[in-house]
């Protein structure tokens, strides 16, 4: 994150756009005149590869520099935004902003540490987003050195530390890149290898004797195996297809395979063949034709890869395919045709935001709130304009620079009134130069939770104050951001360490239930409660679990216990108090576990007395009726039974008062 006060556009040469407009145009245009990804009749037909089509290729490097170009444009107007309070930038980060330093370092450290190869596009792009920091790091340092005096061509740059790791990374990416360029030409060679010992194998099918429906076998599966290889390299392509044709063709002429088996392949060929027409012509339903070109594509691999169907069919089957290929080659090259076609729309656009910037009247800003709301207005433009797309190369220049001045007015203008606040600023400084020590007080602090809360409180109070004066802006802010940083990367180590612990009692539970659940049934049952016991006495001694997994694991342990007291014919009462003794101990880990025994007590001992009047009112009643007495006899076995219950229950309760007097004796020891 980073704090400014006062954004300025950078001062960088309107051909630095130009210059990566016209090479995405360029790219563009090329690939409007890219052949199509068909092939000739006698190609496909004959199930022979054409040469390797280009136009996806030159489709992605025409994607990936328009791509760049794009950035390039965005970073320009990103420069040209107002340097924002922690607050504001906090917020960019979220609309994504430019990447700071240590975030492009960190991002180029996981690139080089990940196995997968990271792609170009990505690696430039960070490249790109670095050194535009440090030329503007260097511009900055070196406007300071002229404004203090100082001979232009007397400075010389301070080295920064950083641009040796991004080539370090830069080095090992590049070396990985360099390995995996290596590993897949050693793998299309050894393919290359593989296949011709398969043309090999067909070829000695072809004058073999043996039965044939071991030939036959033995040649689907050298079909099956030609099939699963994929990469080889590109200039063998043709060659090697032309024989792998040769000897299978010659396998089927020379074996002489029985019309049914023959039918029964064409048949297939021709299923496979159909269902690939099919999916073709659907691509024509795609609204994205980039997409449909590629995937056309793999159609014509996968066509290239099935055998021949009958002969009267090649034919017309051939033509459909073609021509619902051709479909979508007309589509694919409409869509470039469509975006040169928004060029005019892009200018008239990008000239209604010039206009909007041309109408601002600076007389009505005569506020902080007012110069506050109407930058957001000019940020809101910018960011309108790096969502349009190319204008005509014949006045992108001068479209860019208009708006590049008119962006550049404003922002000096409120450079202007800014310098009017300056008591202001000076106050805001003290206050968070406040915050900054109460921070850095925290930042040991182990009191996770608390301190937490505190340091978010501060960092809100932070966001409430305005900016401070430029020299002590990024200082003050990188101070604070340190200390809380600090805090919170210590809170996150703490909580990992936490969360694998929990990780191992939940392992360890579940190794308690099933041996709960594999308890040998054949023993007294006596002696089977007994190892019961222990074990759940064994299972509430381990520690937490992850929070999700709580519930579940506590139900499968209270099913595996309950599984023996059901069999055994446990009364509920002795469950109901193995189960409160389960939770007396859980309590016992709590923060504060003394405050919760004694109001569980408090609330236990309520009960008895609630329970103990009772019971006293019932056996009061019982010396009022008469079992002679009319429906005495009912009503009599009734209370009775109601006075069985109560006892029961008074002896529960003594029980579970009894537990939680152990629990608190055990922790004041």
């Amino acid at each position: 994150m980073n704090e400014n006060l006062e954004p300025e556009l950078p001062v960088q040469k309107p051909s630095d756009e130009i210059e990566a407009q016209e090479t995405a145009k360029a790219n563009a245009e090329e690939a409007n005149n890219l052949p199509v990804a068909e092939q000739t009749d006698d190609q496909l037909k004959n199930n022979e590869p054409e040469e390797q089509t280009i136009a996806e290729k030159k489709t992605d490097a025409n994607v990936e520099v328009e791509a760049k170009s794009n950035v390039s444009e965005k970073e320009i107007i990103e420069d040209s935004k107002p340097k924002q309070s922690p607050v504001a930038t906090e917020t960019s980060t979220a609309k994504n902003e430019p990447l700071t330093k240590d975030e492009i370092l960190e991002k180029l450290k996981n690139l080089a540490s990940q196995k997968e190869l990271p792609s170009r596009a990505e690696v430039e792009s960070l490249k790109q987003a670095y050194y535009k920091l440090r030329v503007a790091n260097v511009d900055a340092e070196k406007k300071q050195f002229i404004e203090a005096g100082n001979e232009e061509e007397n400075f010389t740059p301070t080295a920064d530390p950083s641009e040796d790791v991004v080539k370090t990374f830069l080095q090992e990416i590049k070396e990985k890149r360099a390995n995996h360029a290596i590993e897949e030409e050693r793998i299309k060679e050894e393919n290359y290898n593989k296949k011709l010992r398969i043309i090999d194998s067909i070829k000695e099918l072809t004058e073999s004797s043996d039965d044939f429906n071991k030939l036959y076998k033995e040649f689907k599966d050298l079909q099956q195996k030609w099939n699963e290889i994929t990469l080889i390299p590109q200039s063998k392509v043709k060659e090697l297809w032309k024989s792998y044709q040769i000897y299978t063709e010659k396998f089927y002429d020379l074996i002489k395979i029985n019309n049914e088996f023959r039918d029964y392949d064409f048949k297939k060929n021709l299923e496979l063949k159909t269902s690939i027409i099919d999916a073709v012509e659907k691509l024509l339903e795609d609204a994205d034709a980039v997409s449909a070109f590629h995937q056309l594509q793999n159609f014509h691999q996968q066509w290239r890869e099935i055998g021949p169907v009958a002969r009267e069919l090649r034919e017309d089957i051939w033509t459909k395919f073609k021509d619902a290929s051709t479909a979508i080659n007309k589509k694919y090259q409409s869509h470039f045709e469509t975006l040169k076609g928004k060029e005019e729309e892009n200018l008239a656009e990008k000239t209604a935001i010039c206009d909007a910037l041309k109408t601002i009247d600076y007389s009505t800003l005569t506020s902080f709130k007012e110069w506050d709301e109407k930058s957001k207005e000019v940020i809101e433009l910018q960011s309108k304009w790096k969502t349009i797309g190319f204008v005509p190369k014949k006045v992108n220049t001068q479209i860019f620079e208009e708006f590049r001045a008119l962006c550049d007015a404003f922002f000096e203008k409120k450079s202007e009134f800014f310098k009017g606040v300056r008591d202001e600023m000076d106050l805001n400084l003290e206050k968070k130069r406040s915050l900054c020590e109460q921070a850095k007080m925290l930042k040991d602090s182990t009191e996770w939770k608390s301190t937490a809360d505190k340091l978010i409180a501060i960092q809100k109070e932070w966001k409430t104050i305005g900016p401070v004066p430029r020299k002590y802006s990024d200082a003050i802010w990188k101070e604070f951001v340190t200390a809380c940083d600090y805090f919170f990367e210590q809170k996150k180590k703490n909580e990992s360490s936490q969360k694998n612990e929990e990780l191992e009692n939940l392992a360890a539970k579940k190794e308690i239930i099933e041996k709960i659940k594999n308890v040998d049934q054949s023993l007294e049952p006596s002696e089977l409660i007994s190892q019961v016991r222990s074990l759940s006495d064994e299972w509430h001694k381990i520690g937490f679990v992850p929070f999700k997994e709580k519930d579940k694991i506590y139900k499968e342990f209270h099913e595996a216990v309950d599984a023996h007291y059901d069999r055994l014919k446990i009364d509920k009462t002795e469950r109901r108090f193995e189960a409160f003794k389960s939770n007396v101990r859980d309590v016992s880990k709590h923060d504060n576990p003394r405050r919760v025994l004694l109001r569980e007590r408090d609330h236990l001992m309520h009960q008895y007395n609630k329970v103990k009047t009772d019971l006293q009112t019932y056996e009061n009643n019982m010396n009022f009726l008469s079992i002679s007495s009319k429906g005495g006899g009912g009503l009599l076995k009734e209370i009775t039974h109601k006075i069985d219950n109560l006892k029961n229950e008074i002896d529960l309760l003594v029980k579970k008062i009894e537990a939680i007097d152990e629990s608190l004796n055990e922790l004041e020891k």
